[in-house]
């Protein structure tokens, strides 16, 4: 890339306010940001820090009270804030183009998509009917869906989640446009269909010279896709440079922070735990004076900091394009600090809690079809849950993974009664319970299993205040009902999820996603369960909030020797917090063993793929690349053998193909459902390869800290 080629697109001090009854909220600040040809810029921070503000900016999508205060956007040398209407609706979609976060959103329900994918080249260019058909239908075979003519005569909803981000994806290209933007485009996917469309966007992108900008709070996703990346924190860039200097050296100690919430493979649990960032991001219309992190900052120095605003200043000794905003960069030695949190003493596990044995959920379906009725079979069994062996002990961690509709939601509702199963055992403390239905279980019953959901704002009622939400529970389970006691303990139970107590005359409409989750929380452990079911708590969160949260469920673990079943996609966050992992696959259960076990050789070929898509926001740490080719087979119709033999890399012959293989054990808590002898497992290279200290030595600081 040449250095004196024009941008294709640059930013320069940009001022973005929205204007509101209340008045000016200045929104983005000082914005400086330029793309070269073919490059890829990195976005990040947390929630209402910006970045999608500045993507629109440059769409010029700012609603009708939003505006450009000041400062310029220009795309190939031509400012966009001085275009007319007309320029900018014939540049959208054809020059400049943007993949949303959630797909469904930017696909008309009513309209087929081969109407939605042509109408981009009939609305830019001069091209016939039959023209942007065949390039719309090349365009779906590039982003690797299986018969794109399906896909062109299909509606949306008939689509899968990742088919229809890959949909998106082909539109946003279909005009080859020279700068593509991406906001969080992979946030609700699995970590499989995330690498294999990162991969794409990554290989189209190249293959046209397309710019990119990735809006993300994946930093793991940022180093693995972008060039350069810039931090941004209350409207304002404080952070930037190439992925290598920034990730290898960060000065600001908002960046040091955000990596500090991560689960790196080298973070323990117990001996270094994450640090989430204190406090909260200011209001726009209440930003400190000075720096904007200082009230957050642990090197904040009262009438230094706080006394005049902070320019960026280039980091010697770095890139040449690596610039920090803090007054302080130079004297902070952040290699000296011990990274993560306090250490704490490990849980020690009492007698099961939790035994499943020979578990199956059925679904009966009834086939209408003409050939099904001849044929007199018209009733079909969906196996969403199929031979499940695992339990769990008092205190411990269990994490189920896999990707979604390999039966792990449905195990859970079976588990909170929700859904009866087919056959089989679950016991709890003692009781099966697999059989009975929440209706029929006793009071107690329920309030010994609680559950946290991915999304609490759904399952908070907006008109009830917080303290209503929480004392229900109590009053409902027989745990309180003087009004005064479930008072007090509705305090105690916002104080254990570190929120203010007046919280608790509050509505969910006033409360952050972040603080929906801990009142979430809080209602769960009210009716003192003994088991917590917590399915994808943090997934849709920050890093700094999901940090927090995670740490607040295993703090509120040890003081109740809780025991967790943590259902989830994300294997680093698995790795952090679980004692053992239970991988499922098409409603089987295809590896489980102690989070050691899982993450060493030998492997299932599936956990293999698994491990290898977890993005990892470290530049020493390497992988090997395993990209899972095709989807999830039906559960109409799963493979007559191994469930996973349709995608598998390794597969050995016939035998995947017809038969179901064994559960073979490698120790008496390790077990892997395949073909392929554990000898031969037990020879496959790590996945994942992080350098041992001695390794590291002489290298540079990585994060800020020795590893």
């Amino acid at each position: 890339m040449n250095d004196q080629e024009q941008p294709v697109l640059d930013i320069q001090d940009l001022c973005i306010s929205y204007y509101t009854r209340a008045g000016e909220i200045p929104a983005v600040v000082d914005f400086s940001l330029t793309v070269k040809p073919g490059e890829t810029i990195g976005i990040v921070g947390e929630s209402g820090c910006g970045k999608s503000t500045v993507a629109m900016a440059i769409m010029q999508f700012m609603g009708s009270n939003g505006g450009i205060k000041s400062g310029s956007i220009k795309f190939k040398g031509r400012d966009m804030t001085q275009m007319s209407d007309e320029e900018l609706r014939k540049l959208r979609g054809a020059e400049i183009s943007m993949i949303y976060q959630e797909p469904f959103a930017a696909l008309n329900p009513s309209l087929l998509l081969k109407e939605q994918l042509m109408e981009v080249p009939l609305t830019h260019e001069d091209i016939s009917r039959d023209e942007a058909y065949q390039r719309a239908r090349d365009l779906l075979a590039d982003v690797k869906l299986p018969d794109p003519d399906r896909i062109m005569n299909s509606y949306p909803h008939q689509l899968s989640g990742g088919q229809q981000q890959r949909v998106v994806i082909a539109m946003g290209l279909l005009s080859n446009p020279a700068l593509l933007l991406l906001d969080e485009p992979t946030t609700a996917l699995d970590v499989t269909v995330e690498a294999g469309i990162v991969k794409l966007i990554a290989d189209i992108s190249k293959k046209y010279g397309t710019s990119q900008i990735y809006i993300s709070h994946n930093l793991g996703l940022i180093l693995e896709t972008c060039d350069r990346v810039f931090v941004m924190y209350s409207g304002e860039v404080v952070e930037e440079g190439t992925i290598d200097s920034l990730f290898t050296w960060p000065r600001h100690p908002y960046t040091h922070g955000l990596f500090g919430c991560i689960p790196l493979p080298t973070a323990d649990k117990n001996a270094a735990p994450l640090k989430p960032i204190r406090g909260q991001l200011p209001l726009p219309h209440d930003r400190p004076s000075g720096c904007y992190f200082g009230p957050r900052c642990d090197h904040f120095q009262a009438g230094r900091c706080d006394a005049t605003k902070v320019d960026p200043e280039h980091v010697t000794g770095s890139a040449h394009d690596h610039h920090v905003r803090c007054l302080r960069w130079q004297e902070i030695d952040h290699a000296k600090e011990v990274p993560g949190g306090e250490s704490k003493e490990a849980m020690k596990l009492g007698d099961p809690v939790l035994e499943v044995d020979n578990m199956k959920k059925y679904y009966e379906v009834i086939d209408n079809s003409l050939k099904a009725i001849i044929s007199g079979n018209r009733v079909k069994y969906v196996k969403a849950n199929e031979d499940l062996n695992f339990n769990a002990r008092e205190g411990e961690t269990v994490a189920i993974v896999g990707e979604s509709g390999c039966g792990k939601s449905t195990f859970a509702k079976v588990l909170m009664g929700l859904e009866g199963g087919t056959d089989g055992e679950i016991k709890h403390d003692g009781n099966e319970i697999s059989g009975t239905l929440v209706n029929d279980r006793s009071a107690k019953q329920i309030s010994s299993l609680q559950m946290v959901f991915q999304n609490p704002s759904d399952t908070l009622n907006p008109s009830q205040t917080i303290g209503n939400q929480i004392g229900r529970v109590i009053r409902k389970f027989g745990v309180a009902s003087d009004k005064d006691k479930v008072f007090e303990m509705v305090m105690k139970l916002l104080d254990t999820v570190k929120l203010p107590r007046d919280f608790y005359y509050r509505r969910p409409r006033q409360l952050s996603g972040g603080q929906k989750q801990r009142i979430g929380i809080a209602r769960a452990f009210a009716g003192n369960p003994s088991m917590v079911i917590a399915d994808e708590p943090v997934s849709a969160l920050d890093v700094s909030v999901a940090a927090a949260v995670t740490e607040l469920l295993m703090d509120i673990q040890r003081e109740h020797k809780t025991t967790l079943l943590f259902i989830s996609h994300d294997l680093s966050v698995v790795r952090y917090l679980s004692d053992r992992i239970v991988v499922m696959y098409l409603g089987h259960i295809m590896e489980r063993g102690t989070t050691e076990e899982i993450f060493e050789p030998p492997y299932h070929p599936y956990t293999e793929a698994l491990l290898s898509a977890v993005p990892i926001a470290d530049p020493e740490v390497t992988k090997r690349e395993i990209l899972l080719e095709g989807n999830l087979p039906s559960v109409m119709n799963p493979p007559k053998g191994c469930p996973f033999c349709t995608r598998c890399p390794r597969r050995i012959g016939e035998i995947c193909d017809n038969d179901m293989p064994p559960d073979q054990k490698v120790s008496e808590t390790h077990a892997i459902k395949c073909h392929i002898p554990i000898e031969e497992l037990r020879k496959v290279e790590p996945v994942i390869h992080v350098p041992a200290p001695e390794e590291r030595a002489g290298k540079p600081e990585v994060h800020g800290a020795p590893r």
